[in-house]
């Protein structure tokens, strides 16, 4: 059973959007998925109880934020969605559940340096053993020079770069429905899933 932690101990970065839409693609995948939020904002949980009864089922993961326990059995898919400032005893009890860890980042130089600490302790726990780490991009466009600059400071940490997810609306106006790009005909969010390929490839390997 996969579980895939969405981390940056810095607020603001997208977690919650990344979260969601992973445990939407595991749903379209025909998982059984559940998403757990030990963030105390409880944001993704707030977005599971909108999510339609139509829609492909996603169940909650009680997780507490100050005590995380292994996700129950007869799920094949996890994911968590942990809070900013995430460190200590917080932070080595999420890796050691974690299988895959995905960090978003948006490519601002106040964004980067104040995530270098945590990339280089998630760089160690790479090397380590067999968590495997990748990043995202958020609110981006891989044209610029931005990108560039954030390309290059995560590859002088060995850690790949999975994709870069545009700033669109696409994304709020989903969220409010309790839904993702997974969710809705293919035709009206193609460049954001032509975005998510890379990341899909990880997720599945």
């Amino acid at each position: 059973m996969p579980v895939v932690v969405v981390a940056n101990p810095k607020g603001g970065v997208g977690k919650s959007t990344l979260a969601t839409n992973v445990a939407g693609y595991f749903a379209s995948q025909g998982h059984a998925v559940m998403l757990g939020d030990a963030d105390r904002q409880q944001s993704s949980r707030l977005w599971l109880g909108l999510r339609p009864a139509a829609a492909r089922r996603i169940e909650t993961w009680d997780v507490s934020a100050d005590f995380i326990v292994r996700p129950p059995k007869g799920v094949t898919h996890v994911v968590l969605d942990t809070p900013g400032g995430l460190h200590g005893w917080r932070f080595n009890d999420v890796m050691k559940l974690a299988d895959k860890v995905i960090v978003p980042l948006q490519p601002s130089i106040f964004d980067i340096y104040a995530t270098r600490a945590f990339l280089d302790e998630l760089a160690e726990h790479r090397k380590a053993s067999a968590l495997q780490v990748g990043i995202v991009g958020m609110r981006v466009d891989s044209r610029t020079l931005a990108a560039d600059r954030l390309r290059d400071f995560v590859e002088g940490l060995g850690l790949p770069v999975l994709g870069y997810l545009r700033d669109t609306q696409n994304y709020i106006h989903l969220a409010a429905r309790g839904l993702t790009v997974f969710d809705v005909a293919p035709g009206r969010v193609e460049r954001d899933l032509e975005q998510w390929r890379g990341i899909t490839d990880w997720l599945d390997t």
